[in-house]
């Protein structure tokens, strides 16, 4: 142990402080070696060097270090984000994008910009963080459908969220932190619309540059949902057949094509012995008809996960043994996939000396043996568009196929294909769409309501989608985002050791006095960009504890309501636009989106300018400064 001055461990932290925030905006260096490495230097640090009390108690020792690592806020967003997996798993938001989509009649940007409004209005009723996790698949649906990259509407979104939560009391953790914190100092308690007025002035400013000049500075990355395999626009050639009670039975083709499977180019039809082939005119589809198809494998999966009836072999079945009790009343079994949360979809490759080469699909035994089913074909040399039992196999043809995990895996030792392995993917399992959202939907009333803490709720209906098997272990496992916990924790460590050796309040007394002397609007104007600035390098919640406690003692030393400077800390600690360690929905939105830290910095600080210059314009009018 050495004995250290105050002073220069608070200059250490400082420097720590500095060197974390230029390791988070370099490109190449990743987040999560950042924060260990920060975590790791702040315990050395205060192990050799230990900052003391009265009572000889190191105030930052490993527990006061790492418990922000078990932060109650870490392990509510940890939870949600398996809620939030288990609604995408049971396709259970495709609802709420399919009406926004056609709310906004299939134009992209209307479509974005409601969905983006509609998660500014929630958010000022509820905590924005489970409001990005509910709109996070929303938004990628959409994105899917509309041909947008996620990288242009999740950052986005995550702003859209803290605008609105800017509006009212329970809008944002940080709200009621500040309010509790003026609480203690004698204030008058903070009413729930008691900064509406300002609130959504500076929402509205937000909202339009989120609209007209962020997507100019957002990053075009393919999402983490988005590679090469499932974005391919190779066709594969599948066949159905359309059973008597199918949706399908009287699609008539307009302008030689059929509306309903737009996502798929229709090749055939044949209905008995009589075959029809494109352009298609005055046909429309009955029951028995067998239709040949070319789609990409995401149509495909998209149909099959949905039960539409896709076989290539008539009798094919997709379920195993074990489950086969579970296909449709058509004898079909497609729909067998959305009965099990383990089911995937990969590709396979003929191999040269398969004993498949030369067979129909339907007469090789490879995947009657094996467990699976064929979806789809694609040949490299030419697009067939014969039935698919006069399709014989050839070196080098891809497979579609689909079933049980294990089955699918097991395909490793057969050496009639090879598996692909980089090409699995699992399927969503809509029959667990109903449950998954009444799990949501209670989670989000019951946090709502206040009936139990947010952790509370969020975990327990986190543990109410594993049990209920809309996801398995694994699924949930895979769900939760090392750098969400890393960054967050490292975060909180930091803020630990800024509070303990005074560094916060050492540069935000300096700077303030720098504006003494400079009137009440310079003073007030001065604050709010301050605050703006110290909630991107700290944390939100860590500036409404240090700065309501100035805030109230700069507005009793120029004589005016302190009330003003409180706000002022509400609106301006909300101001987490220019760094994903800022506010946790900003980290919720970094995997999807697949930002880096410099992303954050280009879109959100001109975006922490414009609401500086809109809040020093209309707080002193509003509250008569003037």
């Amino acid at each position: 142990m050495i004995a250290v001055d105050p002073f220069l461990l608070m200059c250490f932290t400082l420097a720590f402080a500095g060197l974390a925030i230029a390791a988070y905006a370099h490109p190449r260096v990743p987040l999560e070696l950042t924060s260990v490495g920060l975590v790791a230097a702040l315990l050395v640090l205060f192990h050799v060097a230990p900052l003391t009390n009265a009572e000889g108690s190191n105030l930052l020792d490993a527990v006061a270090l790492l418990k922000g690592f078990g932060n109650p806020a870490i392990i509510t967003v940890v939870a949600l984000l398996i809620v939030g997996q288990g609604m995408v798993r049971a396709g259970a938001l495709e609802v709420i994008s399919q009406t926004i989509y056609r709310a906004a009649r299939g134009r992209p940007a209307p479509a974005i910009a409601l969905s983006l409004f509609a998660a500014l209005g929630i958010s000022a009723a509820l905590n924005n963080t489970p409001v990005v996790v509910m709109f996070i698949p929303v938004l990628a649906s959409l994105a899917d459908r509309l041909g947008h990259t996620m990288s242009r509407i999740m950052m986005p979104l995550s702003y859209c969220t803290i605008l609105g939560g800017m509006m009212t009391l329970i809008g944002s953790s940080t709200n009621l932190l500040v309010a509790g914190t003026a609480a203690e100092f004698g204030m008058v308690p903070l009413g729930f619309f008691d900064f509406i007025v300002p609130g959504a002035v500076l929402a509205g400013l937000g909202f339009l540059y989120v609209l007209f000049i962020a997507p100019s500075l957002m990053p075009r990355r393919a999402s983490v949902d988005d590679e090469p395999i499932t974005r391919s626009g190779k066709q594969f050639i599948a066949q159905f057949t359309i059973e008597p009670s199918s949706a399908l039975i009287g699609l008539e083709a307009v302008g030689g094509m059929f509306p309903a499977l737009r996502e798929m180019t229709v090749l055939m039809v044949q209905r008995g012995t009589k075959h029809s082939q494109a352009p298609f005119e005055d046909i429309a589809l009955q029951a028995g008809d067998v239709v040949i198809v070319a789609a990409t494998r995401k149509a495909l999966v998209k149909a099959v996960s949905r039960g539409s009836g896709l076989q290539i072999r008539p009798n094919a079945t997709f379920m195993d043994d074990e489950t086969s009790a579970g296909n449709d009343a058509s004898g079909n079994g497609t729909t067998a996939g959305a009965k099990s949360s383990d089911y995937v979809v990969a590709e396979v490759m003929v191999s040269p000396g398969s004993r498949l080469l030369g067979l129909p699909i339907e007469q090789s035994a490879f995947p009657a043996t094996d467990g699976v089913h064929v979806l789809g074909v694609q040949r490299r040399a030419r697009m067939t568009r014969a039935h698919m039992h006069e399709v014989r196999l050839q070196a080098g043809d891809v497979l579609l196929i689909s079933g049980h995990s294990r089955n699918v895996r097991s395909l490793r030792a057969n050496r009639d294909v090879v598996l692909m392995q980089w090409s699995q993917s699992e399927l969503p399992s809509y029959d667990h769409a109903r449950r998954a959202s009444l799990i949501f939907l209670a989670v989000i009333a019951v946090a709502a309501t206040g009936v139990l803490p947010i952790v509370a709720t969020a975990v327990a209906g986190a543990a109410l989608m594993v049990i209920s098997g809309t996801l398995n272990v694994r699924q949930a496992a895979r769900a939760i985002d090392r750098q969400i916990i890393l960054v967050s924790g490292a975060a909180l460590a930091l803020n630990a050791a800024l509070s303990a050796t005074g560094g916060g309040s050492y540069i935000a007394s300096g700077l303030l006095e720098a504006l003494d002397g400079t009137g009440t609007v310079v003073m007030l104007s001065g604050f709010f960009l301050l605050v703006a600035i110290f909630t991107n390098v700290l944390s939100n919640n860590a500036c409404a504890v240090l700065f309501t406690p100035i805030g109230i003692n700069i507005a009793t030393g120029l004589n005016i309501d302190p009330m003003i400077f409180i706000i002022a800390v509400i609106l301006a600690a909300n101001c987490s636009f220019a760094s994903p360690i800022g506010y946790v929905t900003n980290l919720l939105v970094m995997n999807p989106g697949r930002y880096r830290f410099a992303d954050f910095l280009r879109a959100g600080s001109p975006l922490i300018l414009l609401l500086w210059v809109g809040f020093s314009l209309f707080a002193p009018w509003y509250y008569g400064l003037w």
